[in-house]
């Protein structure tokens, strides 16, 4: 499966982004799919992942209550709203997709490209 990853940006902290993961040659419904971000000088880290069907999520404690990880299966694609970012958001975010087992590590999976977002104070 190719990922494309969108809706990166330039944000002032306390803003929302929603980023969204479309994907294409694969079956998309048959994958599960994640968010990860990647700071500048750091190791990439999960952030977000949803099952197959949307009826489980795990999120990155830092981001709970905060962000919110969804898909539409008719649609291929896989969203990330994010509300009250703060400045240690700031990170190149990149989606993943993975077909046996969640995606909360960094093996074995799919990846998109990433998309960069800037939270500033």
């Amino acid at each position: 499966v190719q990922l494309q990853a969108s809706g990166g940006g330039s944000v002032q902290a306390g803003g929302s982004l929603r980023l969204s993961c479309a994907a294409s040659g694969g079956t998309f419904s048959s994958y599960r799919m994640g968010w990860f971000r990647q700071a500048p000088g750091k190791e990439r880290e999960f952030v977000a992942a949803i099952t197959r069907t949307g009826g489980g999520t795990y999120y990155l404690d830092s981001v709970k209550g905060r962000f919110t990880i969804s898909r539409d299966n008719a649609e291929k694609t896989v969203y990330l709203q994010m509300n009250g970012l703060t400045l240690e958001d700031t990170a190149v975010y990149f989606c993943a997709a993975r077909y046996a087992g969640v995606p909360t590590t960094t093996q074995q999976n799919n990846w998109g490209q990433g998309t960069e977002v800037t939270v500033s104070s």
